[in-house]
């Protein structure tokens, strides 16, 4: 096939870009290496549309191993010899497209990100985004979603401990799905994704190689349309069983030594894992692509490429060792060829039947190599006028507070998530200690030692919709408020920037401002990005998704004993609301769900108020002080106090006389709030210890045996609020 403009366009190169390519060349490119470079450009691998911006985040710290961007994943010391490796990546459009297959395959794949360093992974978490859950193909999407994180994550052996799942109507035809896995190595063992040593042997592990996944990369660089479904062959297919197999066998041929480096198969194939790994070492590669081991037969050059088959590894050795990992790989009955060896010249040539079908600098290939990086232009939204135009005065106050709870409760949003995380295995091969012990984050135990990672997922999109920059910011902070309210210090992040199409200036204008909040946040929090994932042209032609930068961040606690949980503990505790209340309900799921409101301003935020607070909060949980601590978020402090009551079945008498309207101090979504409960005998020391750090705090009222009692009003049993919590997503997909 002669490649002309009109095939590159058709596989998503830019003319310009195809200039470019036949510069690096000194030719014009065959169609094996044309189809290198448009996935290997394509935003998906290259973040030629992000790239500038990504480097504008904090990515230095006292306990980062590695650089962000420097490995798969993330690498933070931990102390004692240990470190914690973790990282979050998005696999929207398979989801969307396939919903079992492309979930199951984006918690394969982060999982191999992990475990290619060396390390094993201890722990999942997620962060889900569907449309209307009334709609019976939002259920069907989350119906998908669901089974197959559950199944892929069960059948691999790695608890699923934490995560979130909201509900807009943005997210109708283009769900979000991220998957986050947290990993554990000793410092010192880790492998990189490089290839050295000209004459070492390259080998390819785990599963046989197929058609499916072909083009995957740059099927995640399209807006999904009526026709995405026509590209089901995009969508790959996972074994989990298979990955146990591959997890296995890679850490005993790491732990025999003599690897130099590994790289997964992940986005773009053998040549993603190829090309990355030799530019990263500045070698080349010769690679025999007949000796790839396939499950179909008669796959073309470019075929082999660039498919996306799930649970495969690229292992570069030391020349010698070649016995060694043939007879391991044999042992755990998995596919294991040596397909090439490293060379010298920069260069990777890919033979087939002793032709030689492409043959492209390594380099050029790359992110930061050869890869385009783009200044896109961008422009304040048209509807950031009507948010700011919002007059709280015009939302008049309900005629009944206990009403709407009885609604806010029964949100999908906000209600329980059983239906969806009973079908995940939270216990399964590690030390979870969160389970039966609900916190605002998910405790996991290092094995071998008294402490316990503290990790969770965040972001509330619709704050970052009605200010990127706020919201970008209050996605850091919720993260960090919800391990520190768990007994944890938080540490570092990884990302999953959703957004729609970059080319849209004003969907680009939330991407820049979202990245600076959010590096204004993490640099306050001193919790440097790791790394992670950019997810753009989450659109369809209805418009793009909420701007959705969703933080993954992990926590340490140095002793589990320092671990917090959110439930009250006992009748006669009494409560105290932490922070500052203001009169503020913007972007609340009360103002937005309820009233029905579009578009208001996102809730009140500091960032030195909330360092402040946080810092508060976590001197009262290691120094004993309080007994139960639990942030206000979604919902308001109604749901707080309600969701602290869920787990013992204990309920609260609370009152307030602040003068702020009823819906805004009850209802509202201000941040920098934490609710504690302490004993009679605790009063005095907490109000000493918030007198003396200048933080704002109020005595609401006091645990009781279950009546819930607010502002001298009878709202019944804790019981009753449960069943409307516990049941309101099954009442859903019932009807």
């Amino acid at each position: 096939m002669d490649t002309t403009i009109a095939v590159a366009e058709k596989l998503g190169i830019r003319p310009e870009e195809f200039e470019a390519i036949k510069g690096i060349l000194g030719r014009t490119p065959n169609f094996t290496e044309l189809s290198a470079y448009s996935v290997m450009w394509s935003e998906h691998c290259s973040y030629k549309n992000s790239i500038k911006w990504l480097k504008t985040l904090p990515r230095d710290g006292s306990r980062l191993l590695v650089k962000a961007g420097e490995e798969n994943a993330g690498l933070v010391d931990i102390g004692d010899g240990d470190a914690v490796v973790f990282k979050i990546e998005s696999h929207n459009h398979p989801s969307a497209i396939e919903p079992f297959q492309g979930a199951a395959t984006g918690v394969g794949g982060i999982h191999r990100d992990i475990f290619t360093m060396g390390a094993r992974p201890i722990a999942a978490l997620n962060s889900l985004r569907f449309g209307d859950l009334a709609e019976e193909k939002t259920q069907a999407l989350m119906a998908g979603i669901v089974h197959g994180i559950g199944h892929y994550g069960n059948c691999f052996g790695v608890p699923t401990v934490g995560g979130e799942v909201y509900f807009e109507e943005c997210y109708h035809t283009n769900p979000l799905v991220n998957a986050m896995s947290v990993g554990v190595v000793r410092v010192g063992k880790t492998i990189s994704a490089t290839a050295e040593g000209i004459g070492n042997p390259v080998f390819i592990v785990g599963s046989a190689t197929g058609k499916d996944g072909m083009g995957g990369a740059a099927f995640a660089s399209a807006d999904i349309t009526e026709q995405s479904a026509e590209q089901l062959p995009a969508v790959q297919v996972g074994d989990p069983f298979q990955e146990k197999k591959l997890l296995e066998a890679c850490l005993e041929v790491i732990d025999h030594g003599g690897v130099v480096g590994m790289q997964d198969m992940g986005a773009a194939g053998i040549i993603c894992s190829t090309s990355e790994m030799s530019a990263k070492g500045g070698v080349g590669m010769r690679i025999d692509l007949d000796k790839v081991p396939t499950r179909q037969k008669n796959m073309k050059a470019w075929e082999l490429l660039l498919s996306e088959s799930q649970e495969r590894m690229l292992i570069v050795m030391d020349k010698g060792k070649e016995a060694e990992v043939l007879r391991i790989f044999e042992k755990w009955d998995l596919p294991c060829s040596q397909i090439g060896e490293v060379t010298g010249d920069g260069r990777l040539k890919f033979y087939k039947e002793g032709v030689l079908e492409a043959d492209l600098p390594a380099e050029s290939l790359v992110l930061g190599g050869g890869a385009p990086q783009y200044d896109r232009e961008y422009r304040e939204p048209a509807y950031l006028k009507t948010i700011a135009a919002f007059d709280p005065a015009s939302v008049p106050q309900p005629a009944s507070l206990r009403a709407v709870a009885e609604q806010l409760v029964r949100l999908p949003g906000i209600a329980s998530k059983r239906w969806i995380y009973t079908q995940y295995d939270s216990m399964v091969g590690t030390g979870n200690a969160s389970t039966n012990a609900p916190s605002d984050a998910a405790i996991v135990l290092v094995k071998g030692t008294d402490k316990a990672l503290a990790v969770t997922t965040d972001c509330n999109s619709r704050y970052v919709y009605a200010d990127p920059f706020k919201g970008g910011m209050i996605a850091v902070a919720e993260a960090a408020r919800n391990i520190v309210c768990s007994g944890g210090h938080p540490l570092a992040i990884t990302n999953c920037l959703n957004f729609g199409n970059p080319y849209d200036p004003e969907v680009y204008f939330q991407f820049v401002h979202a990245i600076k909040g959010m590096g204004a946040a993490c640099l306050a929090f001193d919790t440097p990005v790791t790394g992670g994932n950019v997810s753009f042209y989450n659109q369809s032609p209805d418009g793009p998704v909420y701007p959705t930068p969703t933080i993954g961040m992990v926590g340490l606690l140095e002793h589990f004993s320092d671990r917090m949980t959110l439930d009250f503990k006992a009748a006669g505790d009494l409560v105290y609301l932490v922070g500052k209340s203001r009169e503020d309900f913007g972007s609340s799921e009360y103002l937005h769900k309820i009233v029905g409101v579009e578009h208001s301003p996102a809730p009140f935020f500091d960032l030195e108020e909330e360092k402040a607070l946080q810092s508060f909060v976590l001197s009262l949980v290691r120094g004993k002080k309080v007994r139960s601590a639990h942030d206000v978020s979604e919902g308001g402090l109604v749901v707080t106090l309600l969701e602290k009551g869920f787990a013992r079945g204990l309920g609260f008498k609370v009152q307030t006389g602040e003068t702020i309207r009823p819906d805004a101090f009850w209802l509202g979504e201000a941040q920098g709030r934490v609710v504690v409960t302490v004993s009679r005998q605790g009063v005095a020391a907490l109000e000493t210890a918030a007198a003396a750090a200048g933080i704002p705090f109020e005595k609401l009222g006091e645990v009781t045996d279950g009546l819930v009692r607010v502002q001298g009003e009878d709202w019944g049993m804790i019981d009753t609020w449960k069943q409307r919590y516990d049941t309101a997503i099954e009442s859903f997909l019932q009807n």
